[in-house]
């Protein structure tokens, strides 16, 4: 997105300590500017023509599947209360776009921890994604 890239060289004051500190401001910069694009377009809740986004490694077990960003935002921000680390392994591997290994190397653990935590993080985020919307209807 070239909206991204224009939040990120604007950020002023910011001083850079490593590859890690980058990579952390450009996942939430992209999950901002993709939430607040779906709360801008007044979308509902979840459904009633939210922005769906498919998911390249999925949080559900189809590649087809879509998420509402809005849900997905909600729930992102309740596993960051419980588990800062696997918020963060979300935010860099589907926002950044980052793979395991680059992960790992970002926030200094061993690929196999991201791979667990990446697995754990998408299973528990589907369930209450999942939850949330069966209890809508």
């Amino acid at each position: 997105m070239n909206e991204a890239y224009l939040r990120l060289v604007r950020q002023q004051g910011v001083d850079w300590k490593n590859r890690a500190h980058f990579f952390a401001i450009s996942a939430q910069i992209m999950r901002h500017l993709l939430v607040d694009h779906a709360r801008s377009h007044n979308y509902a809740k979840r459904g009633g023509g939210a922005i769906q986004i498919s998911l390249n490694e999925g949080l559900a077990v189809s590649k087809e599947k879509s998420i509402d960003l809005l849900a997905l935002d909600e729930a992102l921000s309740r596993l960051e209360k419980m588990d800062e680390r696997k918020n963060r392994i979300v935010e860099l591997r589907y926002f950044a776009g980052l793979s395991s290994e680059e992960t790992a190397e970002v926030l200094g653990i061993s690929e196999i921890t991201v791979k667990r935590e990446w697995l754990k993080a998408k299973a528990w985020l589907f369930r209450e994604i999942t939850s949330e919307s069966e209890s809508e209807v």
